[in-house]
């Protein structure tokens, strides 16, 4: 409680101070069709309908949401945006990794200025989750398997009772509004994670993401790239074909769509810079292996299987 009703809280004056601009405000859009819409339209995001509407539904229950599935499947990039979609406001980002803890996320104290005038208001420095409560913004919570069970036990708690306790100030932060979600992501074959908890599981409402059909892959990469060099349709058929055989190769780094676009975009450069006005297939062929082959061991696979779907020698290292 403030002595002074008209004065303003001051970590509520910290958090607009040092957040308001970076999670900027938007119309919201809550309707899943339309959300379809904007998604493709400003985002360049091809999302299942049903994908909105189970996640809108699950904020409108006070469900987290876990976007579970293999990298490259448009996890962090759909959930950003139905977050932003959701929220009406650009959504805070929390990359996991094992020493995360609530004072990375939640708030802590700045050395100096506590020594000198203690724990208090005035020392203390709101985190990105507290300032989304605040501010009545999404967090996306990335590759939550990589944290420990204790972080992910706090993110529940705040998440189910829709408050921050911080002990220090002997205050309780309350959410204002429903723009206050969590959405999590998870790729369960990443070696570097710890298990989810059952407490965990039985909390989230799990959406699975798989690498999408190959029309609908066609569309994002068409989406996502320049009109000019013009890639033929037959360059995207070879692109497509190559990543659908190194997805079920040996590959260690499997490509998802990311790997897709980026194959296409280099190409073009490659086009661009020999004086083409298309992408040649050499300019395909050539982009290939400084693209997807994210390891030395790699290469090997990555060269016999484009040198398969282009007909031509293994590509040369």
């Amino acid at each position: 409680m403030r002595e002074n009703p008209g004065e303003r809280d001051p970590i509520e004056a910290k958090v607009h101070e040092i957040y308001a601009d970076v999670a900027k405000p938007r119309r919201p859009v809550r309707d899943p069709r339309a959300a379809v819409e904007v998604l493709e339209r400003e985002f360049k995001l091809i999302v299942d309908e049903r994908i909105v509407a189970l996640t809108y539904a699950a904020f409108m229950n006070g469900r987290p949401v876990l976007f579970e599935g293999p990298p490259g499947t448009g996890k962090t990039e759909i959930g950003e945006a139905l977050l932003e979609l959701w929220a009406g406001r650009k959504p805070f980002l929390l990359p996991c990794s094992e020493n995360y803890d609530e004072y990375k996320v939640i708030g802590d104290f700045h050395p100096l200025i506590a020594m000198q005038k203690g724990f208090n208001e005035e020392s203390f420095i709101p985190r990105p989750l507290l300032a989304a409560l605040i501010l009545d913004a999404g967090v996306l919570v990335d590759e939550i398997r990589r944290s420990n069970e204790d972080f992910q036990n706090m993110l529940l708690d705040v998440v189910d009772k829709r408050r921050i306790v911080v002990p220090e100030l002997k205050r309780v932060f309350h959410a204002r509004g429903p723009g206050f979600q969590v959405v999590f992501t998870s790729n369960p074959e990443d070696i570097a994670q710890n298990d989810l908890s059952d407490a965990f599981l039985r909390r989230v409402v799990r959406i699975p993401f798989t690498y999408p059909p190959r029309e609908v892959e066609a569309r994002i990469i068409r989406l996502r790239i320049e009109e000019n060099p013009r890639l033929d349709s037959n360059a995207m058929n070879l692109i497509l074909e190559a990543i659908s055989k190194l997805r079920k190769s040996g590959l260690a780094h499997k490509p998802g769509t990311a790997e897709a676009v980026a194959w296409a975009r280099m190409a073009q450069a490659l086009a661009r810079l020999r004086g083409r006005s298309s992408v040649a297939l050499q300019d395909v062929y050539d982009a290939a292996l400084s693209v997807l082959a994210k390891r030395v061991e790699d290469e090997e696979i990555v060269s016999s299987v484009v040198g398969e779907v282009f007909h031509i020698a293994p590509l040369q290292r």
